[in-house]
Order: C-alpha cells, then sequence, then structure tokens
C-alpha cells in the first residue's frame, strides 16, 4: 500500500523534501507576518497616545478660586440639554498631579472638603447659575 501511495507522489511530481521546505518557508512567513502585525499596533497605540496627550490642556489651578465641577454620575434624568456643571466651588488646595482639594462656600459646614480630578474642572468667571435640587419621594411597593 505504501508503495502504490509513494509511485502515486512520484506520478504527480510532488517531492516530500521540497513539500517539506515549502512548509517551512510558508511557516515562516506567517511569523514574519504575525510580528510585524505586533509592530504595527505597537506604533498605532503610541500615535494615539500621543495625539490624545496633545489634546489634554495643562491647567493651572491656584488656591481660592472658584470652578465648576463636571458631574459624570449625573444620570437619574438622561437629556441632551441637562447642564452637567455643577458648582461654582472654591479651591482650598492644589495637590501633585492634577488633583484638587474642593471646599463648597455656601455649605453650612465649611470643614466638608472632597479632591477630584482636575481634568473634571473649569474655570468660572462669573454669572448666575442655578443650583439644581431635587427631592425625590420614595415609596416601598
Amino acid at each position: 500500500m505504501e508503495h502504490k501511495a509513494y509511485w502515486a507522489l512520484k506520478f504527480l511530481n510532488f517531492d516530500e523534501a521540497l513539500l517539506g521546505q515549502k512548509r517551512k518557508l510558508q511557516l515562516l512567513e506567517l511569523e514574519e507576518m504575525r510580528l510585524n502585525a505586533y509592530e504595527s499596533s505597537r506604533l498605532y497605540k503610541e500615535n494615539v497616545k500621543a495625539y490624545h496627550d496633545k489634546k489634554l490642556l495643562k491647567k493651572d489651578f491656584r488656591p481660592g478660586q472658584q470652578v465648576l465641577l463636571f458631574n459624570s454620575r449625573l444620570k437619574l434624568f438622561p437629556g441632551k440639554l441637562k447642564c452637567k456643571w455643577c458648582g461654582p466651588f472654591t479651591i482650598k488646595e492644589v495637590k501633585p498631579y492634577g488633583a484638587v482639594e474642593l471646599f463648597d462656600p455656601e455649605s453650612e459646614t465649611l470643614d466638608r472638603t472632597w479632591i477630584v480630578n482636575g481634568q473634571r474642572l473649569k474655570l468660572y468667571h462669573g454669572g448666575n447659575i442655578k443650583r439644581l435640587t431635587i427631592i425625590m419621594q420614595l415609596q416601598d411597593p
């Protein structure tokens, strides 16, 4: 049986040694393509990171300034026209690496402060801001 398979391969001009070399070359080409894909992906990620880092604005805050805070967790009433900026708040202290300590000058207790990321703040230039106060009555079902 093996003898017939050998002659069938010979008849079709298949050489096992050449087929083995061709298969090794195909595997090497595949490995090279995989490595090129990793390199291309790494370069793409570096370029995207550089682009986004370039778009970040450096914000210099000082204690005593008034700022507005972006409230990204306000999801009770979804809508495009709802203002997600709340405040104004006063900066108590600017910490390293962009952290800012805020306090609300209109609250009853002036000792209540919290720390937020400086990227969530923008300077308040004055004007009236309606403070959103919502009272929701929750009932047991």
